[in-house]
């Protein structure tokens, strides 16, 4: 598979996530936007403002590839969260609108570019090469995360049944943000039909931790302590 046809079906993964959140968000009233989501000082309000901030700075990063232009995500190193705490005191009808259109604008984006450019290069907030098919990743990964610390119905084992075959590339993702220094580890998700999904992370003797992909997956982004999962779980570093 072409570098563009992966890109075009994480696209669609994209959409797919985000018609889940504009589902869940038009459902939320003004208390329940402002209530406290599951991520530690966090309302909804705070996770939904970054969902959006998250989808335009990506936009941009999807613009330095297509255009070999540097477009940072953000505009200084504050905007990030200066973004967040400012959009989380907005109205409920406010933050959900903003959700829905920059979403929308993302995958728009997205759509009109070019083959060629998803194999061109920016740099994430933290200073990571990218491509533009991993900025698509990116947006998976945030959008399919998130959707469970919105704490609105959703949990890792849907989570992972929205991903389909994009579940590997999430838990891959995840894995290579934590760089060096993971606990040797082999990771065996198992879906409820059989199939095995497999990643070894660190050096060394590697113990071997099995689980149902929901569980995995919790795990692997510091949602989860292992306890669910099978084998000696060591912890992990925190998660950002």
């Amino acid at each position: 598979m072409t570098a563009s046809e992966r890109a075009h079906v994480l696209l669609d993964r994209v959409r797919a996530l985000h018609d889940e959140w504009v589902l869940v968000a038009r459902g939320l009233g003004e208390d329940a936007v402002h209530a406290p989501s599951a991520l530690p000082g966090w309302t909804r309000a705070h996770l939904l403002s970054h969902v959006a901030r998250n989808a335009d700075g990506l936009g941009n990063l999807l613009t330095w590839a297509k255009t070999g232009v540097e477009t940072p995500m953000y505009d200084t190193a504050t905007a990030r969260d200066e973004g967040i705490e400012a959009g989380a005191d907005r109205s409920a009808a406010v933050i959900v609108a903003d959700v829905v259109d920059s979403g929308e604008r993302f995958a728009e984006l997205a759509a009109s570019m070019p083959d060629e450019a998803w194999a061109g290069e920016a740099r994430d907030r933290l200073g990571n090469r990218l491509t533009g098919e991993g900025v698509l990743l990116k947006r998976l990964s945030e959008t399919s995360i998130h959707l469970v610390d919105l704490d609105s119905g959703y949990d890792f084992d849907r989570v992972s049944g929205l991903l389909g075959r994009e579940f590997e590339v999430v838990v891959s993702g995840a894995i290579a943000w934590y760089g060096d220094g993971l606990p040797a580890v082999l990771l065996v998700a198992v879906d409820g039909d059989g199939t095995r999904h497999e990643w070894r992370m660190g050096t060394g003797d590697p113990a071997k931790v099995t689980g149902a992909p929901g569980d995995a997956l919790a795990w692997i982004t510091g949602r989860s302590d292992g306890s669910t999962l099978d084998g000696e779980v060591p912890p992990l570093p925190h998660w950002l």
